[in-house]
């Protein structure tokens, strides 16, 4: 299937990101296009997956969850008490059972996983870590690194019309 998006789904695209609470009928008016034509397009952007989801960005400080932590593991690929094979796969997945864990992802390295984690204090995330992280199976070590400040934190995706037309 071939994924073409023109200049008025980019803009739709990009109101969206900065706003999802925005109506069709403000979008279309910020992007002078009938109603009908952007309920067509993000309807058509829904189905096709590039809108995946629409939800609040809360504030983690204003929540009790200031404090945030980027933590590098390293998995164990075969398990030391009877040598069957550890997935990295599965270990990532148990690790994003975690409430406190924002993000798992997969990594080139020296170390396989980089895990995102907030946490109310900087205790609460040496818990998390020595008390539930430690404790996975196939987890050979962590490195963690506590955040002091954040400069740029955002869900937005940069696109351009060059970037978007390609084969999915």
């Amino acid at each position: 299937m071939s994924l073409k998006l023109d200049e008025k789904d980019l803009a739709i695209l990009l109101l969206i990101q900065e706003n999802s609470k925005l109506t069709a009928n403000q979008i279309a008016k910020k992007i002078n296009a009938p109603i009908t034509t952007v309920f067509a397009k993000i309807k058509r952007m829904e189905e096709q997956d590039i809108i995946k989801q629409y939800r609040a960005i809360l504030s983690p400080e204003k929540l009790n969850l200031g404090t945030a932590a980027f933590i590098l593991a390293s998995v164990s690929y075969r398990s030391k008490t009877n040598d069957t094979p550890v997935s990295q796969r599965s270990v990532a997945e148990e690790i994003a059972r975690f409430p406190e864990v924002q993000e798992v992802h997969i990594i080139t390295g020296d170390w396989d996983l980089l895990v995102k984690l907030r946490a109310e204090n900087v205790e609460a995330v040496g818990k998390f870590v020595v008390d539930k992280l430690r404790l996975i199976k196939g987890l050979e070590k962590t490195l963690t690194c506590m955040v002091f400040e954040t400069v740029k934190e955002t869900t937005s995706l940069p696109y351009s019309v060059k970037r978007v037309e390609r084969r999915v």
